[in-house]
């Protein structure tokens, strides 16, 4: 079995992309770790809340706050990592015409345009974060900015992850290695 580093080997032209590549391997597994505590968390908050609800007619107050904030973090968490596979939606009709160079120029072209919409996407969360910072959840001590981080953090991500897909940089594996168990 190798060691993780060496599964985490980039294999780029430069010493810079080398550390681009795994500094983004790093976020991307941090990333992975945190959806599933968010996934776990809310599974969890919702069982507990229906068995307070239905065996002891009582209920937890920020349950459904709660819950709510663990779903929003998980799918934001996620979306940089079907942004790395290109899994999204797109209408390829039209380009899957051109020749072939002509489709990974355009891909490129999109790939910087969707960085500099994500980076735009950055600058105005930040500002949301900035103004919502104040305001408190209404179960929770806790600032309702939460909320707009999780989106902070995406945008971040995703950007991070079209700047490599526009410098044509491999993406480096992000999950866990199998280790026993079903097989994948």
């Amino acid at each position: 079995m190798t060691p993780v580093w060496h599964q985490l080997e980039a294999h780029a032209s430069s010493p810079v992309k080398r550390h681009f590549l795994h500094g983004l391997a790093l976020l991307d597994r941090s990333s992975y770790y945190a959806i599933l505590v968010a996934m776990g968390m809310m599974t969890l908050l919702v069982s507990a809340q229906v068995f307070t609800r239905y065996a002891l007619s009582s209920s937890i107050d920020s349950a459904d706050e709660l819950s709510r904030l663990f779903f929003v973090w998980a799918i934001f968490l996620a979306i940089p990592h079907g942004i790395k596979v290109g899994i999204h939606v797109g209408i390829d009709a039209l380009v899957s015409y051109l020749p072939k160079r002509l489709q990974q120029r355009l891909a490129q072209l999109m790939a910087w345009i969707g960085a500099a919409m994500m980076a735009g996407l950055f600058w105005v969360s930040l500002g949301a974060v900035a103004s919502k910072w104040q305001e408190l959840m209404p179960t929770l001590p806790i600032t309702a900015a939460v909320f707009y981080i999780a989106v902070l953090v995406c945008a971040g991500h995703s950007c991070l992850h079209l700047v490599a897909q526009a410098l044509r940089l491999e993406p480096l594996p992000s999950a866990p290695p199998h280790r026993g168990g079903l097989p994948s």
